[in-house]
């Protein structure tokens, strides 16, 4: 069996499938230590070495003929903080958020990146245009400017966050299109909680950010890809909303993040959803043993599976994780 056909199996609940891996992507500092600690010369070698399931494979293709941005958000500012305001932290109306040069989809090109997707057709590859339209419509107004503009100006809002997703939508479409059924996977990202809890509360999510989510879902739907979410942090209250919106997975599970254990995330949604992730990342990968990682993960299949993918609680593996906790991990989730 292949690995796109055992990632296949998972996402369709079938209960005699044991759990897939997904390595996850190892910052450049912790990749370069990993190959050399190995003895392997580029990350692919290490991803077959830990027999990885899945390839993540976000797109971009955005190349305009005057080489601008896609999204000016800061009209050629450097960036200081997500403080900052952006180009509409003093927007006078509608008009002037209608008037922005927002980008044209028809500036993309995917040639290369389908390309390398079909280098892994044996693989769960997940992939799309990453699509983080909450960070960029946050990002033209400022943070703090954003949040308080959902409750003074809340057109603007919609306006402008709609116009992002216009961009990612119609990429999408282009992509997928071109794409076929070379990946079965539409996977993008948007970071909503923190440690502790929400960035915004449930009625802003479903007032500002759902719709859009909606949008791209239903766009990789009508080309019959499954959708799996990112996003960091406490986000266990918008659980019910990703559901019923038509996510098939989510991922990391932030596992130290409250109301992210996988206790009650299994007794409550393991029917709905697929979990990617939830070894965590912030203490136990840094600091266990070997073997106190492989008893974690054999907890987490005995929670989770078998709609579950053994992966970190968050992607970006930090150089602080020895390899032997990554080994262990990987060796667990395929025992």
């Amino acid at each position: 069996m292949t690995s796109r056909v055992k990632i296949a199996r998972i996402f369709a609940h079938d209960a005699t499938c044991r759990p897939g891996f997904w390595t996850g992507e190892p910052v450049a500092e912790t990749m370069t230590r990993y190959l050399a600690e190995l003895g392997l010369s580029e990350r692919g070698q290490l991803f077959d070495y830990l027999h990885d399931d899945c390839r993540w494979l976000p797109v971009w293709g955005y190349q305009h003929p005057e080489g601008k941005e896609a999204f000016d958000v800061l009209r050629g500012q450097k960036r200081t903080s997500f403080s900052q305001p952006g180009c509409f932290a003093e927007c006078a109306g509608l008009a002037e958020i209608e008037a922005y040069p927002w980008p044209n989809p028809e500036h993309t090109d995917f040639t290369a990146a389908v390309a390398q997707v079909r280098q892994h057709h044996d693989k769960a590859v997940f992939t799309g245009m990453w699509a983080c339209f909450f960070h960029i419509a946050a990002d033209y107004f400022g943070m703090e400017n954003y949040f308080m503009k959902m409750h003074t100006d809340p057109a603007q809002v919609e306006a402008v966050t709609n116009h992002v997703t216009d961009f990612f939508v119609a990429g999408n479409e282009r992509y997928f299109t071109q794409l076929g059924d070379d990946a079965d996977y539409f996977f993008f990202g948007n970071d909503f909680g923190t440690q502790q809890c929400l960035l915004l509360s449930p009625d802003c999510f479903r007032r500002f950010i759902l719709p859009s989510m909606r949008r791209l879902i239903t766009g990789a739907k009508r080309f019959h890809k499954k959708v799996i979410v990112h996003s960091c942090g406490a986000v266990r209250e918008i659980i019910p909303m990703l559901i019923e919106a038509g996510v098939d997975g989510l991922h990391p599970l932030q596992a130290r993040a409250a109301g992210m254990d996988a206790v009650s995330l299994a007794r409550e949604y393991k029917h709905d959803l697929v979990f990617i992730g939830g070894v965590d990342t912030q203490d136990l990968l840094v600091h266990a043993t070997p073997g106190q990682i492989r008893d974690e993960v054999r907890r987490l299949r005995d929670l989770l599976g078998p709609s579950y993918i053994v992966s970190p609680s968050h992607e970006a593996i930090l150089p602080d994780v020895p390899l032997a906790n990554v080994i262990a991990m990987a060796e667990a989730a395929r025992e």
